[in-house]
């Protein structure tokens, strides 16, 4: 087959990323449906999948809307017909959102809990209501009066629910108004105290609702009506933004104006109570410029349901996951310093299993030892009260050489790293925001320490964040090493993010843009030799998305040369298994549990010399191409077991894996009757247990 005719075969077995994104959030919603999920946290699944749909509309369906405008005419009937495809998806799984939100609101009865709406409470509710509006929430409504003339695109935030008002008079004059629900001031859900105090029920409020009991207070004496009604409605903007990078301008001044074009740009989404008038609807469509490129959708009474993310615990502890203290690792546990540690041998660290304090205590113990004269780090993601932040800032204080490379366009955390860039800036440390056209993503720690004359380098190289918060909730594995063979190439990749014109050789580290496409090219056609030469040949991977199709590509030719292929992919995924001729030799698997799968993991057969990688990237040609992404080797033959021994347990899932087949249906693995039940992310916690016991049981003897 020629190698045209293999890419044109390729393309006709190409599951679109978008729809393939869209059964991601369907494995989500699954959780939110599986009655063996405590129900508080099936609440805060249907929170996970609405803050992802919302995300999926911003980004995901922006960017079809834009390839569709732009398009050349032979191109734009395809892209077209993904759009609608998705939007018609989208809409399904929102009705399938609806049925598992009512019954779960159902289910809580069963528990004594019940959510009312103003039209259910009584006159002792109705009085607490009207008193906790005036004090908690009053203060934070401005309602915006709607006429011809007012822009509505100028002032409606993306990130709220509103209300939209209408006022009514008996000559059936009309006159509306928009209304921001205060969501970033008081929790949406509200518990109302019980009348009986010795009952056991507990009285659930949307804020919504609180504010629809008061909407007299909000308006009578400024308006004439003689009925007025609320109905909720949620929009989606593109997400994407335009950067003005003048020579005179600085970045952040260029982010601030992108992130400004952010709170105006065209809708791509508007869902509004079914209950709506159709005359209301159709005003606010006409107000929103939405086009026939966008969802317009009738929907439940409530929108922003991510806000479920945050339900409340309520006491009841038999509603939610039970609570899992992060492991201690003994390797570092038994030295007084983390160096101490970390020069004995390579510590790998698996979150949440383990707690992350160990990363927070090596920044810290590096803010005054005397020893340590610079630290280099890579910030993505970052608590809100960071820790990581405060020890950078510590370190500055004591004289240590900090430098921190700032990733001003991290989605969605733009504003937040932009603040936290002044505040270091401000506090001495040297920031980079390395360049305009390569977002950052690496995740990387630097510390070099002056012993015995020498200057000795210590580097972590992770697959997360160094986020306390999401460590806490992502799975990901972080390497502490002191081997030259990375931490010399480690200090290079910092090299290139400040001065990008120098190109410089890596021999261990994948590092994209540098060197990582071509290797992992490399490693797979390896793979291919070896098969044809009738030697076993495997690659075995971990992933969060898998869209790139040079990749795809090569898996496909490995497959055809008999390679066997196993994955694991949380989200997007274009290739299509089960092709004869073409991926009969590829398994792919996705795991959706109570912590969000996310490392990324390679491992390659190697004719039994295996090659284990832990990485920051995925297989998408931004992270190869458009993204400065680190993969890393690991050498200790104890962590390459571990690390196999952890895909092993997940690719042994038969409780929350999920087949990815041609179609994309999420079936369920199959246990057998004779089987027990294997659930990864439990069995994982228990391996790495019994791991730990079992050094400190080797200890002692």
């Amino acid at each position: 087959m020629t190698a045209k005719n293999f890419q044109s075969k390729i393309r006709d077995h190409w599951y679109p990323k978008e729809i393939s994104w869209l059964a991601f959030n369907e494995r989500v919603l699954q959780e939110a449906e599986d009655p063996n999920v405590p129900i508080i946290e099936r609440l805060r699944f249907l929170g996970i999948y609405s803050n992802n749909q919302d995300e999926f509309f911003k980004v995901r369906i922006a960017e079809l809307k834009r390839q569709v405008l732009i398009a050349q005419a032979s191109d734009r009937s395809f892209t077209e017909h993904i759009l609608k495809d998705a939007i018609k998806k989208s809409g399904k799984l929102t009705e399938k959102f609806n049925i598992i939100y009512h019954d779960l609101l159902n289910e809580l009865k069963k528990y004594n809990i019940e959510f009312k709406n103003e039209n259910q409470i009584n006159d002792f509710e109705r009085k607490w209501i009207r008193s906790f509006f005036t004090e908690k929430v009053k203060p934070f409504i401005s309602p915006v009066i709607l006429t011809e003339e007012l822009d509505v695109l100028s002032f409606l935030k993306d990130p709220y629910t509103y209300l939209c008002i209408e006022m009514s008079e008996q000559n059936d004059k009309k006159q509306y108004a928009l209304l921001e629900i205060p969501t970033d001031k008081v929790d949406r859900i509200i518990q109302i105290p019980n009348e009986d105090p010795n009952s056991t029920m507990k009285i659930l409020i949307m804020l919504d609702d609180i504010i629809r009991v008061c909407l007299d207070d909000v308006f009578k004496g400024f308006f004439n009506y003689s009925s007025i009604t609320a109905y909720c409605i949620k929009m989606n903007r593109d997400a994407e933004y335009n950067l003005s990078m003048e020579l005179n301008r600085t970045m952040i001044e260029s982010m601030s104006e992108g992130l400004k074009q952010r709170l105006t740009a065209i809708p791509t989404r508007l869902a509004y109570d079914r209950d709506m008038p159709k005359e209301m609807v159709k005003f606010l469509v006409k107000k929103l410029k939405m086009s026939d490129y966008d969802s317009i959708s009738a929907g439940n009474r409530y929108h922003n349901m991510k806000d479920f993310l945050g339900f409340p615990s309520l006491g009841n502890t038999s509603l939610e996951y039970n609570r899992v203290s992060p492991l201690h690792c003994y390797e570092f546990d038994r030295y007084p310093t983390m160096f101490q540690a970390i020069s004995k041998q390579d510590i790998l660290l698996y979150y949440p299993y383990y707690t992350f304090s160990y990363f927070t205590e090596l920044l810290r113990q590096s803010s005054y030892d005397p020893s340590v004269i610079a630290i280099k780090i890579n910030i993505y993601r970052v608590a809100r009260d960071s820790r990581v932040i405060r020890d950078l800032i510590d370190a500055a204080n004591n004289g240590k050489r900090v430098t921190v490379v700032v990733e001003l366009k991290a989605r969605f955390d733009e504003s937040n790293n932009i603040e936290w860039a002044k505040i270091l800036t401000e506090a001495g440390v040297k920031v980079l925001f390395g360049l305009p056209s390569l977002k950052i993503h690496s995740k990387l720690c630097l510390i070099t320490r002056k012993e015995e004359g020498k200057l000795v380098k210590y580097c972590h190289i992770g697959t997360g964040n160094f986020n306390e918060k999401s460590a806490r909730i992502y799975t990901d594995f972080a390497l502490f090493t002191k081997n030259e063979q990375l931490t010399e190439e480690v200090d290079s990749v910092f090299d290139f993010i400040e001065a990008p014109y120098i190109q410089p050789r890596f021999k261990n580290l994948m590092v994209s843009p540098v060197n990582a496409r071509q290797k992992i090219y490399d490693l797979i056609d390896n793979e291919i030799t070896n098969a044809t030469k009738g030697l076993e040949a495997s690659i075995t991977v971990k992933i969060n998305n898998l869209v790139d199709e040079g990749v795809i590509a090569r898996l496909y030719r490995a497959s055809q040369a008999g390679v066997k292929i196993n994955m694991i992919v949380r989200g997007m995924c274009s290739l299509i298994t089960g092709v004869k001729n073409l991926s009969t030799n590829i398994n792919i698997r996705s795991i959706v549990d109570r912590y969000l799968e996310h490392p990324r993991v390679m491992i390659f057969h190697n004719n039994g010399d295996e090659k284990i990688y832990i990485s920051s990237a995925d297989w998408m040609t931004r992270n190869l191409d458009h993204r400065i992404e680190v993969a890393t080797p690991i050498f200790s033959k104890k962590l390459k077991k571990v690390i196999k021994d952890l895909i092993d347990i997940q690719f042994n899932d038969n409780v929350k894996a999920r087949i990815i087949d041609e179609k994309q249906t999420n079936r369920y693995v199959e246990r057998t009757a004779t089987q027990r039940e294997i659930r990864s992310q439990m069995e994982i916690y228990e391996y790495l247990e019994n791991l730990e016991e079992i050094k400190r049981i080797q200890k002692k003897k």
